[in-house]
């Protein structure tokens, strides 16, 4: 097998159809095998549960080579035990946390010419998703379902290095308190939509959602959690008091390597928006870019200015993402278990 004749460098973070998907269905109380199909069509019922209460959910992660040219992912049995989270609050039935990662593996080996160069900045990502199919009118749980993963190459997140973003306080709210916020559904995305929009438009590359209770405290951004360095270098991550931010893999490792690896003092606890500017860096992390350094804020029309500055990543900040993707590509060792080989 040889790897796609792409331009790896240049194919941005977009949808790019590959040859093999994996697929499970659950009737009658039970999914069936699952197996590795070519048809990438969903056909279904116009009544599908999906379609009228969002019953749905997903997860993201990533698949890649290292320099001994191995393809591994990173940590994917936590994505299946956060999906198993997703799937009970929504009243669907949980995707086993053993057959997830073998679905993984068998849809990236069979997808293998499709997993980017090493050294091309290019990785493969993963994209379990399950939804409702079965017939619903009324408010209820759907009683048939769909577990489908699919991937797609996607190139480098960041072309000629990390720069600094500029993003905004939002006036609406990702999720209500005690709601879904905590669990990786379509329907927290779909809120955040019309905020993002308009955030661009206003030249802003993210949102900042604070509580929707008091409208202080940091909750996170549309797709990312939220990660503060304050003036002694230590890390600080802000903390939800209504369980409302979602549980980022990527973050939790970030926590564990800086405490770790690093040897940081790491805190997590409510952070005000007005503390903010005694802070000498922040992020957002996630799956994507793994973190993207903030370099200001503005809340509106007051302009919140980081003290790493807008022209590189802050040190501490770029400690992290450099120890982390280290770590992913097998460049430094880490804890046991967090790169997954798929054999």
């Amino acid at each position: 097998m040889a790897v796609k004749d792409l331009d790896w460098a240049n194919i941005g973070f977009t949808y790019i159809k590959t040859d093999y998907r994996y697929v499970s269905n659950y009737k009658n109380g039970s999914w069936d095998e699952g197996a590795i199909v070519t048809d990438a069509t969903i056909v279904m019922s116009e009544d599908a549960g999906v379609l009228h209460y969002a019953q749905e959910c997903f997860e993201g992660l990533k698949a890649y080579r290292t320099e001994d040219n191995r393809i591994v992912c990173f940590r994917p049995d936590l994505n299946a035990k956060r999906m198993v989270d997703s799937a009970n609050r929504l009243e669907m039935p949980p995707f086993p946390e053993d057959r997830f990662l073998k679905a993984v593996e068998e849809v990236v080996r069979a997808n293998e010419d499709w997993v980017p160069p090493y050294g091309s900045g290019a990785t493969l990502y993963i994209r379990p998703v399950m939804f409702a199919t079965g017939n619903v009118i009324g408010v209820n749980p759907a009683d048939e379902y769909q577990f489908r993963i699919f991937v797609t190459p996607v190139g480098p997140y960041f072309k000629g290095g990390a720069k600094p973003i500029s993003i905004k306080v939002s006036d609406y709210d990702r999720a209500a308190p005690h709601g879904t916020g905590n669990i990786k559904a379509g329907l927290n995305y779909a809120m955040s939509l019309y905020p993002i929009v308009k955030a661009h438009e206003e030249g802003f590359a993210e949102n900042l959602y604070l509580d929707a209770g008091s409208r202080t405290y940091i909750e996170e951004t549309g797709g990312a959690n939220v990660i503060l360095v304050d003036n002694d270098g230590n890390l600080v991550i802000p903390k939800s008091y209504t369980d409302s931010i979602l549980p980022s893999i990527t973050r939790r490792s970030i926590a564990y390597v800086a405490e770790h690896v690093l040897g940081l003092k790491v805190t997590e606890r409510p952070v005000k928006l007005s503390e903010i500017p005694d802070f000498a860096e922040m992020g957002l992390c996630g799956t994507a870019a793994v973190i993207s350094p903030v370099g200001k804020i503005t809340d509106h029309g007051n302009v919140i200015e980081i003290k790493s500055g807008m022209d590189e990543m802050g040190p501490v900040t770029k400690k992290l993402y450099d120890t982390l993707t280290g770590i992913q590509m097998g460049h430094i060792e880490g804890p046991e278990g967090w790169v997954h080989e798929i054999p």
